[in-house]
């Protein structure tokens, strides 16, 4: 077997003990979905607060050790960019996504694809944190924030 899947069987075994340990098949399944949904935002850099997934303790060198910390840091992703978005007047007008994939990329420097961004608008919608409505005149979603 390739050492990928090892390696996620390693690791539902380690889960396997603590999940089984709840009763409730609704508890046991909400406890795995979070820490799917952690993992998977800890592996796009997404995720803040869920270093404890990390087994490696990343250390960065300072500039006299022959690294620019500056180039080392990771861009933000999709998510947290969003989120920074909706605290700015961005959203006070309403945006399509090919749009808001355009902002992103002149104002924070991340060339997320519309399909990217897609998913997380629709959370946050559902959210109530944007309005999704659909413009009449080419037939594709827009966004606009919930004040």
């Amino acid at each position: 077997m390739s050492k990928p899947i090892e390696k996620l069987k390693k690791q539902l075994i380690e889960i396997s003990e603590v999940v089984n340990a709840f009763r409730s098949e609704a508890v046991q399944v909400k406890v795995v979905d979070k820490l799917l949904d952690a993992m998977i935002e800890f592996e796009r850099g997404d995720a803040e607060g869920y270093e404890f997934l990390s087994k490696k303790v990343h250390k960065n060198k300072t500039d006299n050790e022959g690294y620019d910390n500056a180039a080392s840091r990771k861009k933000p992703g999709a998510t947290k960019v969003l989120n920074q978005l909706l605290t700015t007047d961005f959203f006070k007008q309403s945006h399509s996504i090919s749009a808001i994939a355009e902002y992103c990329k002149e104002h924070y420097d991340s060339d997320f694809k519309t399909s990217e961004l897609s998913g997380i608008l629709l959370k946050l919608a559902k959210e109530n944190k944007l309005k999704r409505q659909r413009n009449n005149d080419n037939n594709r979603f827009e966004y606009i924030g919930v004040y």
